[in-house]
């Protein structure tokens, strides 16, 4: 999907700026974020910030001479305004990538028109997701005619898909709302790198991935997503390759996600699913198209008895383990043997069969993968046949500081992973080559203005980095309440302390509040006790959890309620922006410690100890730190929103680093009394 503009007049804003030396934009930044320049005759509202002027001087001196910075911007401090102008008028070649769908669609159909058109900037936009986001013609041509519908619900899903082909021109399944994102038809009408077909496909010419790949080769600005831009660092596979070279900025917003998306992509993950998938799908084309090649039943079922044989390996319903965990006489490694030897019996038929079909050289192609991935989890030789998978190299290459191997088990599948201990080498190495500027922005990068953890995890190490502060009055707008009383959050009564002392704030704010826990257990029994309390006090609060309903319909649920209580765990602590009085209280069950049970945590804890540092000081808690403040962070959105963060963790004040942590926090009042609290809402003045 591309945007273009028409050409420029002589006189406008982005000629004469464009025409200014590197180095002299200061003059330009001011004019252009005066009350009377452009930006605000075009944007209603629109106030100069000084931090945000600061900021996209900051960035501009960046692009002006190719170097990296390190940008934090308080909440309400404009940073997608104080990085777009620059990037629009001098940024050349730009690729921005963000951390959702949601907000590269918010990026392309709102924010970038609105600075382009008030900058009059000729530049081209163009939108770029993932292949599974758009409609793929042989797929949907495949589905209307097999019918492996499952429900009366995919037929009209499947009907609605098929008229909205007739008129879409991007195929992104975004315009489509009748579908929901979630519906399973969409994995029968969009492509996977392993179901693609490529050039030998008949609807090449006319397919929506390449379209929206060559559309954003061709235009000056591309919105990518983190998941888009790594995915393609580890798989070259998603079209933001063929743009890395031509790129003269990148911008990456949301910026503190980036070490956990890039830890995903950098390493390697096999599970049982996976497996079993590729059996089923060996199998329909093996029948379709090579019957009479190979007893295809007998070909699958040793390789699916094989992978249910190493879930079965693990007795526990879920369970997350280091290999060194794993017991020696563990039937896990004769089972993990046993399915290499299999796999690779079947990879021997498919190899004989796949010149009869292109369907069973894909399946050929996914066995190697798989194969390679299982070779590889133990750092046994390559054994499969063919070239390793690229995803593998990529984590390979990597590697100073090792990887992990881990199992971790669900329900009904078991994935291997390979994790490396530090994505700073894989970065780096990205990076090298050609000069241009790197721009890494957010809200939450440093701890207490130390940013020493971020850049650490990113090979950042000698960059430069500046932080800008927020416009909003913290100490007016807002209150920090740490309750008394409360037990260790170890304690197995914990939640049920933390729901007895929200119930009488929740009550004072007269709902209006956002439940944030640790974990999902907590989400189940917090709402079990507050449906219980408010039928019982006869309280009025629309109730909503986490797993009722999507993100986006809750939160349509609760912005439109008014009065409403949100119980959430990890996936509303960022990217949820509720701004006015529907949100006025914001209560943190624990802080946001990562799980003691991560492999990959205590891999890389014991490699900070070996090296002599403190695996607690300078990895879990400026990470715990972090989270923090982007839980925090729901709370006051803009100039006029009042509210309570209640952090209910008694080690914020009995812990030595409990001081490090609220000092990282917004500049809030505080107070340990309930009484400060109700006074808060009834407009009396209350003490710190």
């Amino acid at each position: 999907m591309t945007e273009d503009t028409s050409p420029l007049a002589a006189e406008s804003v982005a000629a004469v700026a464009a025409a200014a030396p590197a180095g002299t934009h200061d003059a330009d930044i001011d004019r252009l974020f005066a009350s009377t320049g452009p930006l605000g005759q075009a944007v209603g509202g629109f106030r100069p910030r000084q931090a945000q002027t600061e900021m996209a001087k900051a960035i501009a001196d960046a692009i002006a001479q190719q170097r990296t910075l390190i940008a934090e911007a308080g909440t309400g401090t404009g940073k997608t305004f104080a990085y777009l102008v620059p990037a629009l008028l001098w940024g050349g070649k730009v690729i921005v990538s963000t951390g959702t769908k949601n907000l590269q669609d918010q990026l392309f159909l709102r924010d970038i028109p609105t600075v382009r058109r008030a900058l009059s900037a000729p530049v081209s936009v163009a939108l770029l997701k993932g292949r599974a986001n758009y409609v793929c013609h042989f797929h949907l041509e495949r589905t209307l005619q097999n019918g492996r519908m499952t429900s009366r619900e995919d037929v009209g899903y499947l009907r609605e898909i098929s008229r909205f082909m007739k008129t879409t021109s991007s195929g992104d399944k975004a315009e489509l709302s009748n579908v929901p994102e979630t519906a399973p038809i969409w994995n029968l009408v969009t492509s996977t790198r392993d179901t693609c077909m490529g050039a030998e496909c008949q609807y090449y010419q006319d397919c929506f991935v390449m379209k929206a790949r060559k559309e954003a080769q061709q235009a000056d600005v591309v919105v990518v997503n983190h998941h888009l831009f790594f995915a393609d660092v580890a798989l070259k596979d998603t079209g933001v390759a063929e743009l890395l070279p031509s790129a003269n900025t990148i911008i990456f917003d949301e910026a503190h996600q980036l070490p956990e998306v890039a830890t995903l992509f950098f390493g390697n993950t096999v599970s049982t699913s996976q497996i079993l998938e590729l059996c089923r799908d060996v199998l329909a084309e093996g029948l379709s198209h090579a019957r009479d090649g190979a007893d295809w039943g007998q070909v699958v079922l040793p390789v699916e008895k094989a992978a249910r044989d190493m879930r079965l390996a693990f007795p526990q319903d879920v369970v997350r383990l280091a290999v060194n965990q794993i017991a020696a006489s563990s039937i896990f490694f004769p089972a993990l043997e046993t399915m290499r030897a299999q796999l690779h019996g079947m990879i021997a038929v498919l190899e004989k069969q796949a010149e009869r079909a292109e369907t069973i050289e894909q399946c050929r192609t996914r066995a190697v993968e798989l194969g390679y991935k299982l070779d590889g989890w133990n750092s046994a030789p390559a054994a499969a046949g063919g070239k390793p998978p690229k995803k593998a190299k990529a984590a390979d290459a990597e590697d100073d500081e090792g990887s992990v191997l881990w199992v971790e088990a669900f329900s009904s599948s078991l994935q291997l992973h390979q994790t490396p201990l530090s994505i700073a080498p894989i970065f780096n190495k990205q990076r090298e080559g050609v000069a241009r500027s790197w721009i890494f922005t957010s809200a939450t990068l440093a701890v207490k203005n130390d940013f020493q953890h971020y850049a650490s995890q990113m090979g950042l190490w000698d960059e430069p980095a500046q932080s800008w502060p927020s416009p909003f009055d913290y100490g007016e707008q807002g209150l920090l309440y740490v309750p008394q009383n409360l037990p260790q959050p170890n304690s197995p009564d914990y939640t049920d302390a933390v729901i007895d002392a929200a119930l009488p704030v929740i009550e004072a704010s007269g709902g209006r509040a956002f439940l944030l826990c640790t974990t999902i257990r907590a989400v189940n029994r917090a709402a079990e006790r507050l449906r219980a309390e408010f039928e019982a006090r006869h309280l009025d609060f629309p109730l909503m959890v986490q797993g009722e309903a999507g993100r986006t319909e809750l939160l349509d649920r609760f912005r439109a309620a008014g009065n409403a209580v949100l119980v959430g765990s990890q996936s509303f602590w960022e990217g949820v922006d509720v701004r006015g009085e529907a949100l006025s209280l914001v209560i943190i069950d624990k802080l946001p410690f990562s799980p003691p049970d991560d492999p990959v945590l205590a891999a890389r804890i014991d490699a900070l100890e070996s090296k002599g540092m403190n695996g607690f000081m300078h990895h879990q808690l400026p990470a715990a730190i972090i989270n923090l403040k982007q839980g925090a962070g729901r709370l006051i959105r803009d100039e006029t929103d009042r509210g309570v963060l209640m952090i209910c963790d008694p080690r914020l004040i009995s812990k030595g680093y409990g001081r490090r942590i609220w000092q990282s926090l917004p500049p809030f009042r505080r107070t340990r009394e309930l009484s400060a609290v109700q006074a808060f809402w009834s407009g009396e003045t209350v003490g710190s």
